[in-house]
């Protein structure tokens, strides 16, 4: 069996008298993309930020690879290989495509994330951040001010900026959202090649991009896991369907 490198046991999250998510037992297999979907208001969003440090469980533990990380702030997470990109995008609009994947390979260092540097510490990083532009399909942009892409290419680079850090697990929030058909197929091929040697976990609505892409996936509902499994067993689940039913984000094959 291949190893679990993301764990949670009894996993709860409480804001006020509400459960957000209610003892979720998550197990994510290393190197592969594991997908948390489910109804609005299912809970994915609060277990995502659980697992990145942005929000402190109620109860229960996060295990990464043999580390409990539970209650660690997201940057001690980050340091430990863990990245994330957000459902929003979170670039600066006047920096240019390199610059922001510099920024990123430089946060790594002891330099951190200072945007005064010299032309001899911008050449340290100068391959690295054209491999990342290459691998992320971003090459061609490399001058461009993030705030003049169109937004499939964003969401591409803040796929660079993540990656800059040389995550273990990479964590993405509804990477397709608010895309049209042409750029859901860019980004779930460019997602499918950044995967290979890395795990994935992701949220997504869109079930075309979870049966492409996912080795497993994961339903919520009501912040309680409800069904897990392959896409095809899953998506035939009584109770899935039950959850979703009404829905507009119903699954789809």
């Amino acid at each position: 069996m291949v190893r679990a490198i993301l764990t949670t046991r009894g996993l709860r999250k409480e804001f006020r008298g509400f459960t957000a998510v209610d003892g979720v037992d998550l197990a994510v297999a290393e190197g592969s993309v594991h997908a948390l979907v489910g109804p609005n208001g299912a809970g994915k969003t609060t277990l995502f930020n659980m697992l990145t440090g942005f929000l402190r469980p109620s109860a229960g533990t996060i295990d990464l690879d043999g580390r409990d990380i539970t209650g660690l702030p997201p940057e001690r997470i980050a340091g430990l290989g863990v990245a994330r990109s957000f459902q929003i995008t979170t670039l600066f609009p006047a920096l240019s495509v390199r610059d922001h994947v510099e920024l990123a390979l430089q946060a790594r260092t002891t330099l951190g994330w200072q945007f005064w540097r010299s032309d001899k510490q911008t050449r340290r990083f100068e391959a690295e951040a054209t491999d990342l532009l290459a691998e992320t399909n971003l090459a061609d942009a490399a001058a461009t001010p993030a705030g003049a892409l169109a937004y499939g290419r964003k969401r591409a680079l803040e796929l660079a900026v993540a990656l800059a850090v040389r995550p273990r697990l990479l964590l993405l929030d509804e990477p397709t959202a608010g895309m049209g058909a042409e750029d859901i197929e860019g980004t779930v091929a460019l997602v499918r090649r950044v995967a290979e040697g890395r795990t994935v976990v992701l949220v997504e609505h869109n079930m075309s991009v979870v049966k492409s892409l996912a080795d497993r996936v994961t339903v919520l509902q009501q912040g309680q896991i409800i069904a897990e499994g392959p896409y095809d067993e899953v998506r035939a689940d009584p109770r899935v369907i039950t959850a979703y039913l009404g829905a507009n984000d119903a699954p789809r094959p």
